[in-house]
């Protein structure tokens, strides 16, 4: 992991160059310890690159797809591995997720997170990640995510579009 502070807006912990979370930050499983699942969910969104977002939903699909280590042929559930879904990535976004990218993991229907969107907006504008305008009846007028374009698919580290 970076060991970078983010900014995640539900309270997300902050962790530092070890992986350990920073005092105040919420506690984890093992006092200080943050779970295998999440520190995998973490480890993707920091593979995402500027521009472009993966969804909860992506998130918990290219979990479910890797070998976890020691675990050869090893049954998708089995092992002792800790699979997810969109709900369990956006709980470990929501605890954990300060010190990754959190704005590049996003809700499948690209609407930006409730209560975040304008620091989300700034990250996106930055990065030049494509979004859509919202029409004038939207509430707040906030854009949504593109994300025909922005969509990551985790083999191509290239440009949107």
């Amino acid at each position: 992991m970076s060991g970078t502070t983010g900014d995640f807006p539900q309270g997300g912990a902050e962790r530092g160059e070890d992986g350990t979370e920073s005092e105040g930050s919420p506690p984890g499983p093992g006092a200080g310890e943050i779970p295998e699942y999440a520190e995998r969910v973490l480890g993707v969104a920091e593979l995402i690159p500027p521009g472009r977002v993966m969804t909860y939903g992506d998130v918990a699909e290219w979990l479910a797809g890797e070998e976890p280590p020691g675990a050869e042929g090893a049954a998708d559930t089995g092992g002792g591995r800790r699979v997810g879904g969109p709900r369990q990535v956006g709980r470990v976004m929501s605890l954990y997720g300060g010190a990754v990218p959190w704005w590049r993991v996003v809700r499948a229907d690209g609407r930006l997170l409730p209560g975040s969107e304008l620091r989300a907006l700034a990250h996106y504008r930055d990065e030049g990640t494509p979004l859509r305008e919202a029409p004038r009846s939207a509430e707040g007028h906030v854009p949504r995510l593109d994300l025909r374009r922005a969509r990551w698919d985790g083999r191509d580290p290239g440009v949107c579009g």
